[in-house]
């Protein structure tokens, strides 16, 4: 349904143009929210491409995260970005991610193990809940991060880039479980010149292969920080069946923190 609500706003929107074929990507939200009566709309999808605007991205318990949870603490949509140093390039990475994955032992924040130092607060499943999904498939559930820059990238870089997402996920303790489905995508806004032809051709910039080592980095970086932002952002839920999962406690998070000499004060 989200597929072809976009092809009819894309049709509208802009006629003179071959349809928009969309990206959708999901993760489960089935112990919080009742997925069977698939509430998501057309005349939603219509609205939030009418309403979308520049500007700060709303994070947390919001959209496509509102039933999300992340080493079992709650969590949803978080962002994150970098400007390269002018000598790299003054390219800006973003990246976007919906965090719903990861067990509460392997949580890390700058490299500390917070999830252990944090061992209440647990998800309160409702006995429904906890016999319909396994603990290994809670563990797993799922991540999804999108990576935009305007560095000028062909398909093969982005593609490289992408791949460095994931090292930032795992910098927080993410392992990839076999139930996750960990689904990156990565975009970058350059702009083609075209060539009269026959036959036409595209002209474009792009940055060399062995000049991406800066553009790696600043994906690894902005994607750790979006994973911490999502949980920081998100409140305390309780939803289907009474199930809760509770936030990460912003105190307690400082005090860790501070113990291992991490928190800049």
């Amino acid at each position: 349904m989200q597929i072809t609500a976009v092809i009819k706003w894309s049709a509208k929107h802009f006629p003179d143009n071959p349809v928009l074929m969309p990206v959708v990507a999901d993760t489960w939200d089935g112990d919080l929210s009742n997925y069977l009566v698939f509430p998501i709309r057309e005349q939603h999808v219509f609205d939030a491409l009418e309403g979308a605007k520049s500007g700060p991205v709303a994070e947390g318990s919001v959209g496509g995260g509102t039933g999300m949870y992340c080493h079992d603490f709650k969590a949803g949509i978080g962002t994150s970005s970098r400007v390269l140093a002018a000598e790299d390039g003054a390219y800006s990475v973003g990246v976007l991610v919906q965090t719903n994955y990861g067990d509460r032992d392997e949580l890390r924040v700058a490299g500390v193990p917070v999830g252990r130092e944090l061992s209440t607060l647990l998800p309160e499943y409702h006995e429904a809940s906890a016999k319909e999904t396994t603990n290994e498939e809670r563990k797993g559930r799922s991540v999804i991060v999108v990576v935009a820059t305007d560095a000028p990238l062909s398909p093969l870089t982005l593609k490289a880039l992408a791949r460095r997402a994931t090292l930032g996920l795992a910098r927080n303790g993410a392992t990839a479980s076999p139930f996750s489905g960990d689904v990156v995508i990565a975009f970058s806004t350059m702009k083609y010149e075209w060539v009269d032809g026959p036959p036409e051709r595209m002209r474009t910039e792009t940055v060399g292969p062995y000049e991406m080592g800066p553009l790696f980095t600043a994906t690894i970086q902005a994607t750790e920080e979006a994973v911490i932002n999502s949980l920081v952002a998100a409140e305390t839920m309780t939803g289907l069946n009474g199930t809760t999962v509770h936030a990460l406690p912003h105190d307690e998070l400082r005090d860790v923190l501070r113990r291992y000499n991490r928190l800049n004060e």
